[in-house]
């Protein structure tokens, strides 16, 4: 609340107690909710940052999401934004719904976590070769529910790329296709426009932000966890989030939320990393390091 830095934060698909239990907290607590375009006009009026100031967000477009997140918010009054991937959106589930069905179907196929380093083409052809012979109930928002939420006032949708590839293993037509589709179907659907994205996975490269500069995005969002300080801000394609953990008590998501839990799992797991809680990961590519909760509930 001192300091000057705003708290990104992203849920996925929490349930609605734990995402209104985390907005009570915040609002009790007396911090400042922005939006996306809030955060764009601080960074081009270079404007001060505003104390205790938090950004809500929520990644993929979960079915859920206009009950447990949507109506939370137009309850409290609180803006939050949506990152969605349109192709679910218009298939029903995500790419990594259907890794279950290969064991039924004698289907040999790497785990999710092995999916994900691979080249997009070749995980693309294993996850078809599923599709082809099965099919996964709807998790993701229809159409017309994205119509609907894009009409609140308290919501903002971005982009969250079509199919929702590792961008870094995509080749360079499919990256510029990911972004460019899925800005293009979003904007048709909520007669808006798509100006705020999110990386799939929190992996980009530079190669990444140059793209979205020229499709005419303004702000990206990463899944590093850090604080969006004035140095944050310097460069709007590459901005930090922390992540909240579904099925965690709140207690835990506190800590995450306000950027404690990263520091204090250096502690007790690599003490020699947690002398300089400004550590971070010096390469041409940023790929998110997403590790399940060490406490139990």
């Amino acid at each position: 609340m001192k300091g000057n830095h705003i708290l990104a934060m992203y849920f996925h698909n929490p349930s609605k107690k734990e995402f209104e239990s985390c907005i009570k907290w915040l609002k009790t607590n007396g911090f400042t909710f922005l939006s996306p375009d809030d955060l764009h006009s601080i960074i081009t009026e270079n404007r001060p940052l505003p104390k205790g100031a938090v950004l809500i967000t929520a990644d993929d477009g979960w079915r859920d999401n206009e009950s447990n997140l949507v109506a939370v918010a137009d309850k409290h009054q609180v803006p939050i934004t949506i990152f969605v991937s349109t192709e679910a959106v218009e298939e029903g589930a995500y790419w990594w719904s259907y890794l279950d069905k290969a064991k039924d179907l004698k289907i040999n196929i790497p785990a999710k976590s092995s999916l994900k380093l691979i080249m997009n083409d070749k995980r693309v052809a294993l996850i078809n070769e599923i599709k082809r012979q099965a099919k996964v109930e709807r998790q993701a928002m229809t159409v017309e529910q994205i119509q609907k939420i894009s009409k609140s006032k308290y919501v903002t949708i971005g982009g969250h790329t079509h199919t929702h590839p590792i961008l870094v293993n995509c080749r360079r037509e499919q990256l510029y296709n990911e972004l460019d589709v899925s800005k293009q179907k979003l904007e048709a659907w909520t007669g808006k426009e798509i100006k705020h994205f999110a990386y799939p996975n929190g992996d980009f490269s530079e190669r990444e932000m140059r793209a979205l500069n020229e499709l005419g995005y303004k702000l990206a969002f990463s899944s590093e966890p850090r604080q969006i300080g004035i140095a944050e801000l310097s460069n709007p394609y590459c901005l930090p989030r922390f992540g909240l953990l579904e099925g965690a008590s709140l207690a835990e998501n506190i800590c995450r939320m306000t950027g404690v839990w990263k520091p204090l799992m250096l502690k007790f797991r690599l003490p020699e990393l947690a002398k300089d809680e400004n550590t971070t990961i010096e390469s041409p590519v940023y790929r998110s390091n997403k590790s399940e909760s060490l406490l139990t509930s």
